[in-house]
């Protein structure tokens, strides 16, 4: 059974009009990679991954290194704004909210800057009323830090502890 090129390296092949790529040298390895940003407009990350199956191919199955790639064109990561209230929205939203839910949205989440996540898993011994701070542990990227404890908050936070 003779194994059959993936569609990747058949992009490749055809790209250099099906000449083996252990004939292929780091310049046309480099002119392939920039077409794909160019011409096909391919995203970041499917150059990033075409880059690394070629980087495989060449070193580990062909057993021929890459020197330098040289300057390759690289896709631009697509931007997305996020999506934000405006003010009178967020007002209105914390209006209709009340007790805990009110606590958690308006005081933590929108004045202390907290992820859902990071505000659901935040404990007693993470806020530091004399300094002014809360700790998030393991927030995105499974990093701490700290954060302001606003003002507005400290009050009905302690209230809340209290009962």
């Amino acid at each position: 059974m003779v194994a059959r090129p993936r569609p990747g390296q058949q992009a490749q092949l055809r790209f250099h009009n099906l000449r083996h790529p252990k004939e292929l040298a780091e310049d046309e390895v480099n002119a392939f990679l920039t077409h794909l940003a160019m011409n096909e407009r391919i995203s970041s990350s499917t150059q990033n991954q075409a880059l690394s199956a070629l980087l495989f191919l060449y070193r580990y199955v062909l057993d021929k290194p890459f020197g330098n790639l040289g300057a390759v064109i690289r896709a631009r990561k697509s931007r997305r704004l996020p999506v934000v209230l405006m003010r009178p929205e967020v007002r209105a939203l914390l209006a209709r909210l009340t007790g805990d839910k009110w606590l958690m949205c308006s005081t933590l989440m929108y004045g202390a800057g907290l992820r859902v996540m990071e505000c659901l898993r935040l404990r007693v011994q993470d806020v530091d009323f004399g300094a002014g701070q809360i700790l998030v542990r393991d927030g995105k990227g499974f990093k701490d830090r700290l954060t302001m404890l606003p003002e507005a908050v400290r009050q009905p936070l302690c209230t809340h502890l209290d009962r």
